[in-house]
């Protein structure tokens, strides 16, 4: 379903990405993990349009993305929850809601889908009158993965979907990630939270320097010593369990 091959990005005269090639198959679920600084947020940006591509190619559903703006990569069908949730903290979390389908105009199933997300995160639905920015940080979370799949993704891209949050709550945003992956939405996650991450991915891609490293299933990663020592921490065996 999405293809990088050979992708170089960055920020100016930066460079962060230096030639990285993945893919994600329909209905898998993918994570990429890896430290501070290794490019994970760069990958996401590239894919979406935020961040021009300077070498390589995206590819999604067999079509050509590397140029294409924003707003063009959403109505292909890739949707993404950025990096610290950015809900628009004055607006309602009705109003966030609407503006996951800006570029939609099925209004009657747009009424229909936002009835679905609300229902599906009783949270929201609780506050869906209240402004995005007085909810916590949990219930953002959930706002923005809302607010994504009000677009009908295809593909949906997660970038850190548990940072800053307390473990409870975290349990709680990959039980909603869970319950996607059962409907077979396709998922591209990436997350400092290794741990988490490779439970619930099928296969996984490990950063280090703009590069890609490793990869391979999900479980196997989970076994590397490697990625333990680097990724999965002291006690890995036990904890996991």
């Amino acid at each position: 379903m999405l293809k990088l091959t050979s992708v170089q990005a960055g920020y100016g005269r930066l460079p962060v990405l230096k030639g990285i090639s993945l893919h994600v198959r329909q209905g898998e679920v993918v994570c990429l993990i890896g430290g501070n600084g290794a490019g994970k947020t760069t990958t996401l940006k590239a894919i979406a349009g935020l961040l021009p591509i300077r070498k390589g190619q995206v590819e999604f559903a067999g079509r050509d993305l590397t140029r294409l703006p924003p707003e063009q990569i959403v109505r292909r069908g890739l949707a993404l929850v950025p990096e610290g949730r950015r809900v628009f903290a004055t607006l309602s979390v009705t109003a966030n809601l609407e503006l996951g389908a800006f570029h939609r105009q099925d209004k009657k199933e747009v009424r229909q889908d936002l009835e679905e997300m609300l229902a599906r995160f009783p949270l929201l639905k609780e506050r869906a009158h209240q402004p995005a920015g007085t909810l916590s940080g949990g219930e953002q979370q959930m706002l923005a993965i809302a607010r994504a799949l009000m677009a009908r993704p295809r593909l949906l891209m997660l970038d850190e979907p548990s940072m800053g949050l307390a473990p409870r709550i975290v349990a709680q945003v990959y039980d909603i990630l869970k319950e996607l992956q059962i409907v077979g939405v396709t998922l591209l996650l990436i997350e400092q939270n290794a741990r988490a991450a490779l439970k619930l991915a099928d296969r996984g891609y490990v950063m280090e320097t703009g590069r890609i490293i490793l990869d391979g299933a999900a479980a196997d990663l989970r076994e590397d010593p490697e990625v333990q020592r680097a990724y999965l921490g002291k006690g890995y065996q036990e904890v996991w369990e």
